[in-house]
């Protein structure tokens, strides 16, 4: 299974697998979903799902880390990143699976590890997703001087809104992100336009203040703007092409992000917004300087778009996990129930909207700090992302650009992981919970054959 797998990925180009790839996979025993995303769509939940948060916080503060060298930085992340997006794409077109990474893994190390694989990303979400949402919630709040009760508030309404859309289907989905994301590109570009008149030469002199070391940490910071690939590829099951939606849209998406980031990080520093206050919004400065409070104001706004369309694309992907473990017995059976009327995976969305709740409880009593949330998927993601290069390695051996793409993500995975510190400890629970489940699941077989 595993050579006839190989060989339908293509060796006579950098950056395509062959039509077989696209071939359908053994018939799953409860269905497979139904294939209703086409390429825009599948661009717009790419861009979606990484284009977070830290594109309104993280250019001002890389800028006040390294200055006006943070621009190299930028470009190097991109450079680094790309490999990964490329990695994931070729995976997703070569073994579309609702299961995704977990898919992958599970193809190339066997069952154990692939359904662990999944069980790391589909606990990431419940405490990500949040996260994003209080970000995004936080930022409009500021911008409009709201108190913290109708942040949480509109928390609560970003959540219901990813819920909801992905209850309703892909298709629906889609098409809101498409909006969703072109708003989000056409205010990004507006205030870079209008901060024009405010950059200035004399802002990227002295190029380099802090030191070339301060672009290495700078880098490091930037990590967080470029993941996300990972999360199509567990929609890659209802791709109606998947060779032309995963190449074609993870290309397409990995440039426009791409170039979105480097046109705002080089108004940030070519305006100086990061200079003399809190460089964490400086892009909010930006805007105002330019256009007033409406300015602010709109970016608040932009904000909660972006942090919606992130939540859209992994409130799919989470709850595409759970529905394939569930279907292969290695998730309680109600994560598998389908949508009558629009064949979506209510179940694993049901447990999301319990996760969140979990979440936004602990928050909102004090119980746990943003910044706690925040640090604990870190390790989870990361761990994704090293199983899915890993798998990368053996599965497209026998592309070399494949090959070379898994392994740059790969090397960059495990060089960023001993970083995560005490965070560590949530995959660990994670694999304790694991154990416990399948020792059940085992006693509860051999008590159904004994019977």
């Amino acid at each position: 299974m595993e050579v006839q797998n190989r060989s339908k990925l293509s060796s006579q180009t950098e950056f395509a697998v062959s039509e077989s790839a696209s071939a359908p996979e053994p018939k799953e025993p409860s269905g497979r979903l139904a294939r209703t995303i086409g390429l825009p769509q599948a661009v717009a939940l790419y861009i979606g799902a990484v284009l977070g948060s830290g594109i309104l916080i993280v250019p001002g503060l890389a800028a006040q880390e390294a200055g006006p060298a943070s621009l190299l930085a930028w470009g190097l992340m991109a450079l680094l990143i790309l490999p990964m997006a490329l990695s994931m794409g070729l995976l997703s077109a070569a073994y579309p699976n609702a299961g995704g990474v977990s898919h992958f893994v599970t193809l190339a190390f066997g069952k154990k590890i692939g359904t662990l694989t999944g069980w790391f990303f589909l606990l990431s979400v419940p405490i990500g997703a949040p996260v994003a949402a209080l970000t995004g919630a936080g930022y409009m709040a500021e911008a409009a001087g709201w108190s913290e009760s109708v942040r949480i508030a509109m928390t609560i309404g970003i959540l219901a809104a990813g819920l909801l859309i992905n209850a309703v289907g892909m298709k629906t989905a889609g098409r809101i992100q498409v909006a969703v994301v072109i708003a989000i590109v056409a205010v990004l570009l507006l205030a870079a336009a209008a901060a024009m008149p405010q950059m200035r030469l004399d802002n990227l002199r002295p190029f380099v203040p802090h030191g070339w070391i301060s672009v290495g940490s700078a880098a490091s910071m930037l990590f967080w703007c470029f993941i996300g690939w990972e999360a199509v590829a567990h929609l890659s099951e209802e791709f109606k092409d998947p060779r032309r939606a995963a190449i074609r849209g993870v290309t397409v998406a990995a440039v426009i992000v791409g170039l979105l980031y480097a046109v705002t990080a080089f108004a940030v520093v070519a305006s100086g917004a990061y200079i003399g206050a809190d460089a964490d919004t400086a892009l909010v400065r930006m805007m105002s300087d330019s256009l007033g409070p409406a300015g602010g104001l709109l970016l608040g706004l932009t904000g909660l778009f972006i942090c919606t369309a992130t939540i859209v694309a992994y409130v799919g992907a989470s709850s595409r996990v759970a529905y394939a473990l569930s279907r292969q017995s290695e998730a309680p059976r109600w994560m598998g129930l389908r949508s009558k009327r629009y064949g979506t995976p209510i179940g694993a969305i049901a447990f999301l909207a319990g996760c969140f709740a979990v979440v936004l409880l602990l928050y909102a009593t004090g119980a746990a700090s943003l910044n706690d949330l925040i640090r604990l998927p870190n390790a989870t993601f990361i761990l994704t992302y090293l199983g899915g290069c890993a798998a990368g390695l053996k599965l497209l051996r026998g592309s070399r650009s494949g090959f070379a793409f898994s392994l740059i993500s790969f090397v960059v995975m495990l060089l960023i992981f001993p970083f995560t510190g005490w965070a560590v400890l949530y995959p660990a629970a994670i694999v304790l919970l694991f154990i416990a489940l399948r020792a059940i699941g085992h006693s509860r077989r051999k008590a159904d054959r004994k019977s």
